[in-house]
């Protein structure tokens, strides 16, 4: 009995295939969104809506107090898979440890949010600033005064997206 139902099975399934059942199926629904109402976005104008946890530019934050948040810990530098982010410390006059210098290549960058993740102080973000460019590459080379400026400039929308966020992390 059962060689009876997979032989009719078999058999069904040659008819569908002689009489193109499947490719008939495929031209209706490509013919019915051939004639449907498109939609376009018209984007310098029109901007389609972000996602809460979408990763762009990169920024340094401050205190309220204007002191800058990174305590030269590496952990962003270490996990970084790309190895796109470079960290040098030094040792300021109250014995706190700062970065001297803190370079992203965003050329190498490939935004993967672990150095967000990984900074104990909140210091490093990915902003929702996703309309940026550069000419040449060292136009994409982030130094920490760029990074800083950046985080200057945002910092209402960033601390908005990061308690929007908060619940979840």
């Amino acid at each position: 009995m059962t060689t009876m139902t997979a032989s009719s099975f078999s058999i069904k399934d040659f008819l569908k295939s002689f009489m193109l059942v499947e490719l008939f199926k495929g031209m209706a629904l490509t013919g019915r969104y051939a004639f449907a109402r498109k939609v376009t976005v018209q984007f310098p104008e029109e901007k389609t809506p972000l996602s809460p946890r979408f990763r762009g530019l990169h920024a340094l934050r401050r205190y309220d107090n204007g002191e800058e948040r990174c305590i030269a810990c590496k952990l962003c530098e270490a996990v970084c898979p790309a190895m796109a982010i470079t960290i040098e410390a030094g040792q300021r006059e109250d014995g706190s440890r700062r970065t001297t210098r803190y370079d992203i290549d965003l050329t190498k960058c490939i935004f993967c949010g672990f150095c967000e993740e990984s900074c104990p102080v909140d210091s490093i973000v990915e902003t929702h600033i996703f309309e940026y460019h550069g000419e040449k590459r060292g136009d994409l080379y982030f130094t920490k005064d760029m990074l800083l400026a950046v985080g200057d400039r945002y910092e209402k929308e960033i601390a908005a997206a990061r308690a929007a966020d908060a619940p979840y992390r």
